[in-house]
């Protein structure tokens, strides 16, 4: 039997809707918010409200371009965290609506593990390619930097996280730092490949395990921009895609170590990467080469499924309802999860 599942996304500044049949993606809309462009970051209070803007639209606008309506639902699937707490109140509050005005089942979602599922997604046209059990997940996002060992759709674990900065944090506060615009992460990249690498040399951490620590290279990457900017006003602007290089190669150097690391002591070969700053190319193309010398199966999201999406919270879940994993009209946003 066929399983149709409304898939809501709003854990940040992006509102998003997917219709998913068991794993085939129907429709996935995103309604971004420019709105914190010219803020230099997301600011809570205007992301809850356009999402209170965006979601009756962007919901009506993917159930119509998956041709079905509401009562055809088998369950909706939402994000209840982690994430901006008022962002996400607005996705849940909806749900709730839904469900209660149509008597559709609800399943809550961890939006981390939606971005580890994302792997799973099938498009109308063809099959992509999917991870074996257990793989190992590099999971990297604007506040998330973590690996995750992956048993099944239902058993996931961390073995190493950051404490402090994620890696997509690096970039967007190195990106402030010469002034280039909100998000940094895309920006830098762009430039990077512009750039020399090895113009610079920033300071790379050294923590036990699997984790990962990105303050000190902010804080290298801080130091080395002003004592050049008190010799040469124009030094950012003189040696800016050397410096975008450089930063992005110490990142991705950084990430790939654990990972790396990680693989050789669990000897899982099956390697995927996911969130937002896999869409990074210096990161995708060192994966798919480390993947060559180390004898990886390597699986690379396509890029409409690096950014926050509803297609994927409706995979995530799918399983849970295949699993019995019903959510109860009580259930409450988090945070933090």
């Amino acid at each position: 039997m066929d399983i149709t599942i409304l898939g809501i996304e709003s854990s940040c500044d992006d509102t998003s809707a997917a219709v998913l049949r068991n794993t085939t993606m129907l429709s996935n809309v995103i309604a971004s918010q420019s709105v914190h462009v010219k803020y230099g970051g997301v600011i809570p209070e205007l992301a809850s409200r356009a999402h209170q803007q965006n979601i009756i639209p962007v919901i009506d606008t993917a159930l119509k371009e998956a041709g079905v309506s509401p009562d055809k639902l088998d369950a909706i699937a939402f994000t209840r965290g982690p994430g901006l707490l008022g962002s996400l109140m607005v996705g849940v509050s909806f749900a709730k609506g839904l469900s209660i005005s149509h008597n559709i089942p609800m399943v809550e979602v961890n939006h981390l593990q939606g971005h580890i599922m994302s792997h799973f997604i099938d498009l109308p046209d063809r099959t992509l390619p999917h991870p074996a059990f257990p793989f190992l997940c590099l999971l990297v996002s604007g506040g998330h930097t973590q690996i995750v060992r992956v048993d099944s759709p239902y058993d996931m674990q961390i073995i190493g996280s950051t404490i402090d900065d994620a890696a997509g944090e690096a970039f967007d506060k190195c990106a402030k730092v010469m002034n280039l615009p909100y998000p940094g992460g895309p920006v830098i990249d762009k430039l990077a490949h512009e750039g020399d690498a090895s113009a610079f040399r920033f300071a790379k951490p050294r923590i036990e395990g699997y984790g990962y620590s990105f303050s000190g290279l902010k804080t290298s990457f801080l130091y080395t921009v002003r004592d050049r900017v008190a010799e040469d006003a124009d030094f950012i602007e003189k040696n800016k895609a050397d410096l975008c290089a450089a930063l992005q190669k110490t990142i991705v150097d950084i990430l790939l170590d654990k990972l790396i690391r990680a693989s050789k002591d669990t000897g899982i070969r099956d390697i995927a990467i996911a969130g937002g700053v896999s869409a990074n190319s210096g990161l995708r193309e060192r994966v798919v080469a480390e993947g060559e010398k180390r004898g990886w199966r390597t699986f690379l999201p396509e890029f409409k499924f690096t950014t926050d999406n509803a297609a994927m919270i409706a995979l995530s879940g799918y399983y849970r309802y295949m699993n019995n994993e019903f959510s109860t009209l009580d259930v409450a946003p988090a945070a933090r999860i």
